[in-house]
């Protein structure tokens, strides 16, 4: 007879961080200084933790988010800890709320938590916890919305740094700016280079198939998310005409919209969030979703806990790389030569260095 030895959840520990970058983030839609996040510790009876972040995009959901976080430890306390049971009980209670925008986030990161405890509890990496192994992950860097100038300076960086793969923010006034950063960009890191361009949903469908006609001349890896992204029918449209492959998934709140876009042929790359896709448990859903579909799997941020998915999930592709949030992580995410280094460490790899936690509260 088999016997439940998980132990149980204590109580959560909720704080809010308020982290500079190191160089501010240009986008489309203003500059980037800073990474509001929510640290959450979900601590079980025997004083094992686990760990998870979650990103804010602004500070003015930090506070409403830590709050919610914290409000949902009375629903699960005393609970074994039992990832999927408890995502399925949270998913219930939250239904008639929904369980997109501040609830998906608080519910991801939760999940996030529970699946570092649990590998805690047994002692495994999250990678071995789900039968797989540690391997080198591809990882490309981001370039911001910095212009020709500032795109080429970027892209050098880079490529000196070993990364054999680029993304840059486009959508400029013209389609023949976004040729010339792509171009600059090429030149500036070398023909070897894979080149993504990232439209952050600013064009019309028409718009996107127009500049895609253009650019599908330019050997782009991908062009992502060239109009809004729950509009499935436009995206397919896009995907339909242009010969560059079109990615999607950032912003697919939980596997339902990922499978209404696949539904829709509205992309040809996925690369879900894994606060935004339900956490731990939804990336292994749209992980299986993805290779019944033989779709090509990259992630969105979260470079730390993706990485470790990434080599459990078949149809592996890049690493989206990103060191906003090293300071609050005692060992962050190790590159080497362009590929995301997957220790073997305890759980998902997230650890607090506390004197910068301390340090950028908020």
């Amino acid at each position: 007879m088999l016997r439940n030895t998980s132990p149980t959840i204590k109580e959560f520990r909720v704080r809010a961080v308020r982290v500079p970058m190191t160089e501010p983030h240009q986008t489309a839609s203003g500059v980037i200084t800073e990474s509001p996040l929510v640290l959450t510790d979900v601590i079980t009876e025997t004083g094992i933790s686990g760990h998870s972040m979650v990103f804010t995009y602004t500070p003015a959901a930090l506070k409403p988010t830590a709050e919610l976080i914290q409000n949902c430890e009375a629903l699960v306390k005393g609970e074994a800890l039992a990832p999927a049971k408890i995502e399925q009980q949270l998913a219930k209670r939250f239904r008639l709320l929904g369980t997109q925008g501040l609830v998906g986030m608080a519910l991801a990161a939760i999940d996030m938590a529970l699946w570092d405890a649990l590998a805690r509890v047994h002692s495994l990496p999250l990678v071995r916890l789900f039968g797989g192994v540690e391997k080198p992950i591809r990882a490309y860097g981001a370039v911001g919305y910095d212009g020709v100038a500032g795109c080429a300076k970027s892209a050098e960086k880079w490529a000196k740094r070993g990364f054999t793969g680029i993304k840059a923010k486009i959508g400029y006034p013209t389609v023949q700016e976004d040729v010339a950063v792509v171009r600059a960009m090429r030149k500036a890191s070398g023909d070897g280079m894979a080149i993504m361009a990232d439209y952050n949903q600013c064009l019309t469908p028409t718009e996107a198939v127009e500049r895609l006609r253009v650019l599908d001349d330019e050997g782009l890896t991908w062009v992502e998310e060239p109009t809004l992204a729950h509009d499935y029918a436009g995206h397919a449209i896009v995907a339909h005409e242009a010969r560059t492959p079109i990615q999607c998934g950032e912003n697919w709140w939980g596997t339902l919209d990922m499978q209404h876009a696949i539904e829709a042929q509205a992309s040809d790359l996925v690369m879900p969030d894994v606060m935004k896709i339900g956490g731990v448990t939804g990336w292994l859903r749209a992980a299986t979703l993805a290779h019944a579909k033989g779709l090509l799997v990259s992630n969105h941020l979260w470079p730390e806990i993706s990485a470790r998915l990434l080599c459990c999930t078949p149809t592996a592709h890049w690493l989206e790389y990103a060191d906003w949030w090293n300071p609050v992580l005692s060992e962050p995410l190790r590159i080497e030569k362009g590929m995301a280094i997957v220790g073997d460490a305890i759980g998902t790899g997230v650890d607090w260095n506390e004197d910068a936690v301390r340090r950028f509260a908020a």
